[in-house]
Parts: structure tokens; sequence; C-alpha cells
């Protein structure tokens, strides 16, 4: 019987994973205009009730999409336990210049995110708040290399840094130059070790 729930939950979660899955990859096609609860079912190929089930309306489930994005973003500069605090920050300043954040669909998805700031204030609260979370945690691997900073500069810092990287993935979407990316990310390294 406990084998059929966990079964249960986990296929919950796969749905609801491919829902988000869809919302995401419509947004980085065809924007905020795209995004239906229909659309959004048939990229997921599940039932349009399904979708309706798991959220009220379009708003809240672009808010959960953008929840999720938000997630990886704080991922992206998650701690390795095993290597040291210089090393977790160079590996976290070196990832968003990672293939995967330089593909097309996540670079249009990640421009659709920062426009859907200013379509709607609720969209708006929770980029702010991702990106908070983001710097303030970049802030502590920061202090964590450079415990000789202060937390007011390290957060100073991490600000610097942040609009280096949306810079960074701008330029990528605009058109790759590997080199000024390469030069970018080590003027993140410097900004963030001088």
């Amino acid at each position: 019987m406990g084998e059929n729930a966990a079964e249960l939950d986990a296929n919950k979660v796969d749905r609801e994973e491919r829902i988000l899955d869809a919302v995401l990859t419509i947004l980085s096609r065809q924007g905020i205009a795209g995004v239906s609860m229909r659309a959004v079912a048939r990229e997921a190929g599940v039932a349009l009730g399904l979708v309706n089930y798991y959220y009220a309306d379009k708003t809240s489930l672009i808010g959960e999409a953008l929840r999720r994005i938000e997630a990886q973003d704080v991922a992206i500069i998650d701690p390795d336990p095993a290597k040291s605090p210089v090393e977790n920050l160079r590996a976290a300043l070196r990832r968003v210049a990672d293939h995967e954040f330089l593909t097309t669909e996540y670079l249009s998805l990640r421009l659709q995110l920062w426009s859907l700031a200013q379509a709607n204030p609720a969209f708006g609260e929770i980029n702010t708040a991702a990106q908070k979370r983001y710097r303030k945690e970049l802030a502590r691997l920061i202090r964590g290399a450079r415990p000789d900073l202060a937390r007011a500069e390290a957060t100073k810092r991490a600000a610097d840094i942040d609009i280096i990287q949306n810079g960074i993935w701008l330029t990528a979407l605009l058109g790759l130059d590997r080199a000024s990316i390469r030069r970018s990310v080590a003027r993140c390294e410097q900004i963030a070790f001088e």
C-alpha cells in the first residue's frame, strides 16, 4: 500500500514538472502571449483539467514557473561541501557561462522572465525576491572565500557581479562572443577576489 502512495506522489511530481517545463518552453518561444492553460496542457502532454487542477489561473502558473527558475538560479551557486570556499566561489562565477546557460532557448527564456517583471506586479515581486536571494547567496560565497571582507562589501561585490552576469547572458543572446564572455567571467572573479 505504501508503495502505491509513493508511486502516486512521484507521478504527481512528474506531471507538475512537465507542466512547469511546458510553461518555460512556451515562454522562451512565444513569450507571455503564448502561455494559456490550453497551450501548456498541449505542450506538457496532459489534460487541460489537470493544469486547471494544479493552478488556478495563468498568473499562478507563470508565478510557479518563475519560482522554479529562482530555485535553479540559486542552484548555480550552491557550494559543493567537498570543495574549499575559494573553489566554490570560482565554480559559481564560471558556471553562468556554462553551455546550458548559453543556449538560445535558455537565453530567450531569461529575457522573457525579465520582461515579465514589468508585465505584472506579482511577477516583479517574484523576480525581485529571486534576485535578492541570489545576491545574498553569492555574497555568502564571497565572504566564505574572503572572510576579511565586511558583509556590506561582499554584498556590494555580489550586486556588481550579478549585473555583469546578466550582461553576459544578454550579450550571448545577441550573439555569442566567447572571448568577451571569458573576459567578463574573469572580471567577476577579479571583483570577488580583489
